[in-house]
This record gives structure tokens, C-alpha cells and sequence, in this order.
């Protein structure tokens, strides 16, 4: 052999024995790297689930829009698939702590304080995690002269006297005190509300105890429900007095179909913002303690919930739960009162036939719809979360049993409150209102809701209405939104009674998802998956199991060996041969 082929032939076991090293590591560490991904968290690694399971939920139709529309999403990307059914937060809280749901979603939490209805915690165990922002709104159906009227501003007070009977039509001086250039007509008012447990409805009556508190004990008298703490209580069911003129319908999409119909002139109901949009029919602007008239845009509601009061004390059962008096009586002039959080009822441990592939499924669907599904949150009618509440959210859904959801940061969530330095844009950039907008003799012409594009012409005396354009947003808005501990719990608030023209408009909106027959947009349940401006999640590469591993240590030892045991053996070898004597043969 050749000094130069025996050269060459290091090279090649030395190159064979250092892709055997790279084997023998990449085998032995690569594996205790991935199980510290996503480190630290606030729980403990867990066994995780195989496949994605199909998952069930119910509950809140007041949320119900955003999360459809997420589920449709995540089953054109991955193929999971999600069922949830639209039956009101009540019954969806009911469903999960009976097992028969996977999830609920609700806009309030269970065993919520100043009620005399019964609604304990389940036994099984829970987390709330919000997901998403939104507010209620005033959907109405109006005419002045044969046009559709969709500029109409009410008062917290108006609003109050609406739903309880006192103002009964649309002449009414209180009502023509909000709207100084509408010649509204003489005709009936019909109040919509909920006939099934409805979030919004515990959200409705939750401010109208805390702002309007002599209404609504009055009301309750009328209807003969009991006062609690003094009060009249909070409630999920919308109580009714026989021969009032009230309509009840089931289902966000019942009370919006109702008040949509071509017939149903005069009707007016609290119903998701959402849903308006979908039906293509204004919204009452409410009237904030800033004395300006506004409805629930994303922007509007952002900055509304700068001064939520979040439940940030991880030892309660009501942790990111939210307390909303300071909302209500917020003074910046961009706030719609009536704005709040919807939540997500998580399991956290295996009852009820939850099983670790279900944990996956739930887990990388709330990872989801917490960054990329509230880019879509303005769109379909609602308000992306804020940093600090997409934060805890993704400690929540770390609790999920065999969820290993990916935790993504402010740079690649894509949620468009997110800043820099951790403040809400969206909050800090929300347009002021224009000055028509204010309480006076003028009143903006402009549409709303559904009906942005159709100005409502002058019909009675005040002002010219000019002026509509609203101004730019104002630095300082700033804050993640919600912040501190609630001292008080949620719905937990006496009932003070605001003055007569502030106040915020009345709760949120979930039930069973009805066709009330009008002209509102109803997703039929055997619709296919329709794809709107999703953004693919990143997912995690699977973890092939011990098995691969060891074949990879074990090649790599192989390949080891083979490089160096052959120059081992030789050397061996040569050893053992005889040693030639000095000298020739013979001579």
C-alpha cells in the first residue's frame, strides 16, 4: 500500500467515524432539547395527545360569529374538527360541568355574585380564558318617511326606560332629546330580548343594577322578582310582564332575525354588534359619560376595556375574570360603555371523557384563534384581545390535558392590538368622534352598523349635522388593556345609578343560534368550511418516539466502529507475525 492510499483512507474512516459521532449526539440530545421546549412555563411538562381529536363545545352565541368563523378556518388548514353548538351561555356552562360538552363559552362566569339564581361551580375542573372583545349593541328597525332611519343616538337613561317599559314610543320626548334633527314617528316601541339563559342578558342587567339601578329595582317589581343586596338582581333570563308589548325570541340570531323582518318597524333589541353587521341594520350611538354618542367599533370598544378590571389573582376559581364598573363610567370621549370580554370554559383534567387527544385539539385551537383568529375579530364585528390577556391566555391553555399548544411572542402573534413596549395600538390609534357626535343640537348624518354607507337626511329642527369626519387618535390611550385586580368580582357592584343621560348600553349576547326569520344572516350547521383571510398557525414538528432515536445511536455506533476497529484489528495482526533474521541465505 501506498503512503498516499493509506492516506486516503484515514480520510474516509475518520469522515464515517465523525458522522457516527453526529449520529450518536443528534440521537441523544436533540430529544432532551425538544422536551424543554417552550420552557419555562407555569405548568409542568405533561403527556401529550397523539392525533387531533374532534372536540365538542356550546355555549355564547354573542361569540358565536368569531368562533365559527375560526373553526371553519382550522378545518381548511388542518383538518381539525371542531363542533360547537349555539344553545346561550347558560346552557353552555350547563353542558360542560354536566360532561356532555368538551368546552363551554359564556360572557359570564358561573356563581356570579347578585343573583338569586342558582348556578354553582361544577365539580369538574375548569379555567376561564377570555377570547374575545366586543359590544353590545342597540340593533334597531326605524323609519321616517318611508327611509330607513341609521343615525339614531340613545342615552344610558333612554335605554334603561326602553327595556323597562316606561318609554313606549318612538316620539317620546326623552328619545327626541338624543335625536335633535330626527322627526321620529308616533309609533310603538318593541322591545326584543331573550327568551333562553343568555350571557347578554346577565351582561345587560349587570349594568343596568350598577347604572341604572332606580329603572331597574322598579322593573323588578313590576315583574316580581326579588331584590338581592338591596337590588334588583342580576339575571340570565330576561324577565317580562305579561301584556308589556315585549317580543321574546331564542338565539342572538332570533332576537336580530325579529328586529330585521320587513314587519317588524318600530322593534328594537340588544344583540351582538356582529350581528348587526351581518343583517345589514344600524345601531343605536350610546351616549358616554364624555357626553359623546358613539357605537361599538373595535376601536371604541379597545379603549373602553383600558379600564376593565381584570381578576389577576391565579389562586381564585374566577381568575381573567372581568369586572366592567369602570367601563361603564369611563370618560374618555372614543368610549362605547357596553364593552366586554367573552370567555372560553377549559377542562383541565381528564373528567368527563376528555381524553389527551382532545387536550391537543382544544390546545392548538385556542393558540390559535388567541394570535392569528383575532386578526379577523374587526372584520367579523368584534375587538382583538390585548397583549395582556393574550399572555394569560396562553398559560391557560398550557392546563389543557395533552395540549402542547406553540406559544408564540409580541413579533409573530400578528394580533393587532400588539406594540413594542406593550401598549394597545388599537386603543392608542382609535379615531376621535367628530364633533356632530356630541350631546346637543346636532346630530352626524352618517349611518352605522350595517347601514355605514346610508345617511339618514334631517327631518326636524337643530343643528345642520355637518362635521362628520372623526378626528385622529391621541397618544396616551396607551395600557394592555384591563388592568389590576378587581376588588369587587364580576357583576359584583351595587347598584349606585348613574345619572340619567350617561351610562353604557346593556350586556352581551349568546343562546341558541335561531332563524327568527327576518333577513339576518344564519350559518346553516351543514355549511362547508369557508376560508376568510386565515393565516396558517405555525405547528411543532412531531416527536417520532424513543424507537428512532435508538436506531440512531445505534448507526452511529456502528459507524464509529467500522472507521476504527479495522486499524486496531491490523496493527493486532502484524503484531503476531515473525521477525526476519539479519543477514541473507547461504552465501
Amino acid at each position: 500500500m501506498t503512503a498516499t492510499s493509506a492516506r486516503g483512507g484515514l480520510r474516509v474512516r475518520a469522515l464515517i467515524a465523525g458522522l457516527g459521532v453526529l449520529l450518536v449526539v443528534a440521537g441523544a440530545v436533540v430529544p432532551a432539547q425538544a422536551a424543554q421546549r417552550d420552557l419555562p412555563r407555569d405548568v409542568a411538562p405533561a403527556a401529550v395527545g397523539k392525533v387531533h381529536a374532534p372536540i365538542n363545545g356550546a355555549g355564547s352565541t354573542w361569540s358565536a360569529n368569531a368562533l365559527q368563523q375560526w373553526i371553519r378556518n382550522v378545518w381548511s388548514n388542518y383538518q381539525w374538527k371542531i363542533t360547537y353548538s349555539e344553545s346561550g351561555s347558560t346552557q353552555g356552562r350547563n353542558s360542560f360541568a354536566n360532561g356532555t360538552a368538551d368546552f363551554g363559552v359564556s360572557e359570564i362566569p358561573y356563581a356570579i355574585a347578585n343573583s338569586n339564581e342558582g348556578d354553582a361551580r361544577p365539580a369538574r375542573a375548569f379555567a376561564y380564558m377570555p377570547i374575545v372583545a366586543g359590544g353590545t349593541a342597540f340593533m334597531y328597525n326605524l323609519q321616517v318617511g318611508g327611509k330607513r332611519v341609521t343615525n339614531l343616538r340613545l342615552s344610558g337613561a333612554t335605554i334603561a326606560a326602553i327595556f323597562t317599559g316606561t318609554v313606549t314610543r318612538w316620539d317620546d320626548p326623552k328619545i327626541k332629546k338624543d335625536n335633535p334633527q330626527l322627526a321620529l314617528p308616533g309609533i310603538p316601541i318593541v322591545p326584543v330580548v331573550r327568551s333562553d339563559g343568555s350571557g347578554a342578558t346577565a351582561q345587560f342587567s349587570i349594568w343596568m343594577r350598577q347604572e341604572q339601578s332606580r329603572a331597574w329595582d322598579a322593573y323588578c317589581g313590576k315583574v316580581n322578582r326579588p331584590l338581592i343586596n338591596g337590588h334588583c338582581g342580576v339575571t340570565s333570563n330576561y324577565p317580562v310582564a305579561p301584556g308589556s308589548g315585549f317580543v321574546s325570541r331564542a338565539g342572538s340570531n332570533g332576537v336580530a332575525g325579529y328586529v330585521a323582518q320587513s314587519h317588524a318597524v318600530g322593534a328594537i333589541t340588544f344583540v351582538e354588534y356582529s350581528y348587526a353587521l351581518n343583517a345589514g341594520f344600524p345601531v343605536a350611538k350610546m351616549l358616554n359619560r364624555a357626553g359623546y354618542y358613539t357605537e361599538p367599533t373595535a376601536a371604541n370598544v379597545a379603549v373602553a376595556l383600558l379600564k376593565a378590571r381584570i381578576n389577576e389573582d391565579r389562586s381564585s376559581p374566577d381568575y381573567l375574570t372581568q369586572n366592567l364598573r369602570d367601563v361603564y363610567s369611563f370618560s374618555d370621549r372614543r368610549v362605547y360603555p357596553l364593552s366586554s370580554y367573552s370567555y372560553i370554559i377549559l377542562p383541565t383534567s381528564q373528567d368527563a371523557g376528555f381524553s389527551l387527544d382532545k387536550g391537543l385539539t382544544l390546545a392548538d385551537f385556542g393558540a390559535y384563534f388567541l394570535c392569528e383568529g383575532q386578526q379577523q375579530a374587526d372584520t367579523l364585528g368584534y375587538s382583538p384581545l390585548p397583549i395582556n390577556l393574550v399572555k394569560a391566555g396562553q398559560t391557560q391553555i398550557q392546563k389543557i390535558p395533552g395540549g402542547d399548544p406553540v406559544i408564540k411572542g409580541i413579533n409573530d402573534c400578528n394580533n393587532p392590538t400588539f406594540s413594542p413596549d406593550g401598549t394597545n395600538r388599537l386603543a392608542e390609534e382609535a379615531p376621535y368622534p367628530p364633533a356632530c357626535d356630541k350631546q346637543g343640537p346636532t346630530q352626524c348624518s352618517t349611518g352605522t352598523g350595517g347601514s355605514k354607507d346610508t345617511p339618514t337626511a334631517p327631518s326636524g329642527g337643530g343643528g345642520d349635522g355637518e362635521d362628520d369626519g372623526g378626528g385622529p387618535g391621541g397618544p396616551g390611550a396607551g395600557g394592555a388593556g384591563g388592568g389590576g385586580q378587581g376588588d369587587a368580582g364580576p357583576g359584583d357592584d351595587g347598584g349606585s345609578g348613574g345619572p340619567d343621560d350617561d351610562g353604557g348600553p346593556g350586556g352581551a349576547t349568546e343562546g341558541p343560534a335561531t332563524d327568527g326569520g327576518g333577513d339576518a344572516e344564519v350559518v346553516a350547521d351543514g355549511a362547508e368550511p369557508v376560508l376568510v383571510a386565515a393565516t396558517p398557525q405555525s405547528l411543532p414538528v412531531a416527536d417520532g418516539g424513543l424507537w428512532p432515536r435508538l436506531v440512531m445511536v445505534a448507526l452511529g455506533a456502528v459507524m464509529v466502529l467500522v472507521a476504527v476497529l479495522p486499524p486496531l484489528v491490523g496493527r493486532r495482526a502484524r503484531r503476531g507475525l515473525p521477525v526476519p533474521a539479519p543477514g541473507g541465505a547461504g552465501s
